[in-house]
């Protein structure tokens, strides 16, 4: 189980963040808006609770850093034509694609 992501800031006690909703992202190439390859970098600190029998189990999950390394477009393959897009202009481009031809 994961728990809240901490904001790690210059100071050891950190706060705790309100979850954000994942970005949109837009492909300029091919107009794709669905699917991406995602490569991310993820720093976390976790309890290592080995049993007595040797298996273990990782608990208190605590993510300190993540970042975006590599954005790449599934359908048409590049990762340069990937931008970064809010929710409202995923819907508008949706709705555009839906509308009459």
């Amino acid at each position: 189980m994961c728990s809240p992501v901490k904001d790690v800031g210059t100071s050891r006690t950190a706060g705790t963040i309100a979850p954000v909703s994942a970005p949109r992202y837009r492909c300029t190439a091919c107009g794709n808006l669905t699917r991406f390859d995602v490569t991310t970098s993820r720093q976390v600190r976790a309890f290592h609770h080995y049993t007595v029998g040797g298996e273990l189990q990782v608990e208190d999950v605590e993510v300190l850093s993540e970042s975006v390394d590599e954005v790449e477009c599934r359908w048409c393959g590049t990762g340069r034509s990937v931008i970064e897009i809010s929710a409202d202009e995923a819907e508008l481009v949706a709705a555009e694609d839906d509308g009459p031809a």
